[in-house]
């Protein structure tokens, strides 16, 4: 994972994340991290092969919703939300609360008993 890149937050557009967010997959992963934890990737459970599931995070990345570190060879994820509520005022709430209604992205888990990257 070199070259990471993580937009600044003025830099985050409405598009790229609405883009980003088309994908129940990646709805699924917002919504599991929108508790405020750092995940590593080797907990998060979907029903995709781990190379789709890597593409969907670089995704999330790249649109701004998402940080990942990386430490050794684990990698570390967690939900942008204090930048996406600066630059998108109500936006991630709003997708929460309507993914939690439609039961969009419920695919998507965290492996119990697991700290992993």
């Amino acid at each position: 994972m070199r070259n990471t890149h993580h937009p600044d937050q003025a830099d985050i557009t409405l598009t790229e994340v609405m883009a980003a967010l088309s994908d129940p997959i990646r709805v699924g992963l917002i919504r599991v991290l929108s508790d405020g934890q750092e995940r590593g990737w080797g907990v998060l459970r979907a029903p995709i092969a781990n190379s789709t599931l890597s593409h969907h995070l670089r995704v999330l990345r790249t649109a701004g919703l998402t940080h990942t570190r990386q430490e050794g060879t684990r990698c570390y994820v967690t939900l942008r939300s204090d930048d996406l509520d600066a630059r998108f005022p109500g936006l991630l709430q709003a997708v929460l609360s309507a993914a939690d209604e439609q039961n969009v992205g419920n695919e998507v888990s965290i492996a119990t008993g697991k700290q992993g990257g």
